[in-house]
């Protein structure tokens, strides 16, 4: 019997040994430290670095360290072990991946999150929905475009405001099969980084004439960000909205372009979504950092526009609201209508006509290629959506909507 009892003794001697030698190894950063002692529950966030593999403890800490105050006490703590563990599959998995500095791979790669929707474990459910996806990749340029191409059929949302909310997280967009822009750009975001492409959130609180706020996302390839969005698989930096990018004002926060930043950050990113229309954008929660990367949209809108008109291969279509038909010869005649403007299922721009107190020769204009039919659509005062089809020949096209068709 004391045989057993002077084993058991000596089985929990070296047991609490090797844990003290394993607890002794572990020497935390300055920032992991204060982030855990800062927190409700350090015991349990310190048992969670403990049990965590060695090859993934470097990125356990780094979001301990930089989560939300908030996540940190309260996220369980299975879905951040889960996050780090195939986050750290994608980085050794795919070719592209490996190759990232690590400082891209830990804030744009391995965040658990977005903005502040709902925290739910997406990241191995989407890795194995878009894996078969990437797996004939051979570069992240491949990667991106095959992610995009195939995201409606793999995850079978569409955009559609009806959606249930704003923010969306990726499984209540699946769930319901359906989310705006905002909704769409997180759940492109985690699909990108679910196999290892660094990706972000950007988006502006409204557009210069006040026609609403935009979301859409970025990647990283070849050490630069480069513009996408859901629905558009083969273009980079070519997007809709770039001529309204152009007029974006970095000063102004309710007109400025904003990254989002997982960690220490400058400034914050503006969550219109969690106000309504009379809370002034200085009043919205300040919880999600950002950089102010207006002036890289403003500049990549003018040099895409200089190398076309160069080119001559694109020209401008204006356009004109009015209220009635055959009114249109007084500024009073004029009317802001909302148009989107398509070329097949591609949307191309969209836009406010210029309403009674503009200049007449102040109007809606897209720089769009030559020789090519567009669809217009809008809606009438009745609330019946119209749609217009025009043809771009050579030179500059003006053309009239009415508000009473």
């Amino acid at each position: 019997m004391k045989k057993v009892i002077y084993l058991l003794i000596a089985v929990l001697t070296a047991t609490l040994l090797i844990t003290t030698l394993r607890d002794k190894d572990h020497t935390y950063s300055e920032a992991t430290e204060a982030a855990i002692a800062a927190s409700s529950r350090p015991e349990a966030l310190r048992q969670l670095l403990r049990e965590t593999d060695r090859n993934l403890r470097e990125e356990m800490e780094y979001l301990i360290a930089h989560m939300p105050a908030a996540d940190r006490d309260t996220m369980p703590l299975t879905l951040l072990h889960e996050n780090v563990t195939y986050a750290h599959l994608a980085r050794t998995q795919y070719a592209w991946a490996k190759a990232l500095p690590i400082e891209v791979y830990l804030t744009d790669v391995l965040p658990y999150h977005v903005v502040d929707e709902v925290r739910d474990p997406w990241r191995k459910e989407l890795h194995t929905l878009f894996a078969a996806a990437v797996d004939t990749c051979t570069t992240m340029e491949q990667a991106i475009a095959a992610v995009n191409a195939n995201i409606p059929r793999l995850t079978g949302v569409e955009y559609n405001t009806l959606r249930e909310k704003t923010n969306q997280s990726p499984r209540e967009s699946m769930r319901q099969g359906m989310a705006s822009c905002t909704g769409l750009s997180i759940l492109l975001v985690d699909a990108l980084r679910s196999v290892g492409i660094p990706a972000r959130f950007v988006g502006t609180a409204s557009w210069h004439d006040n026609r609403g706020n935009h979301s859409w996302t970025e990647v990283w390839l070849d050490g630069q960000w480069r513009v996408t969005e859901y629905y558009f698989p083969s273009q980079l930096d070519h997007l809709w909205f770039m001529d309204d990018a152009a007029k974006a004002n970095p000063h102004n926060r309710n007109y400025a372009i904003y990254a989002t930043r997982f960690g220490e950050a400058a400034d914050w990113f503006p969550m219109v979504w969690c106000g309504d229309d009379s809370t002034a954008v200085e009043d919205l929660p300040q919880t999600i950092g950002a950089e102010n990367v207006t002036q890289h949209y403003i500049d990549l809108a003018q040099q895409q526009r200089n190398t076309r008109m160069a080119a001559g291969t694109h020209t401008e279509l204006r356009i004109a609201g009015y209220a009635e038909r055959g009114k249109n010869t007084h500024s009073s005649h004029r009317v802001a209508m909302g148009v989107d403007v398509f070329c097949g299922t591609e949307q191309m721009g969209g836009g406010l006509t210029s309403g009674p107190l503009r200049d007449m020769n102040d109007m809606f204009t897209l720089l769009l290629p030559k020789h090519t039919s567009y669809e217009l659509r809008y809606y009438n005062a009745a609330g019946n959506l119209c749609k217009q089809i025009v043809t771009l020949g050579n030179e500059p096209l003006t053309v009239e909507v009415y508000l009473n068709d």
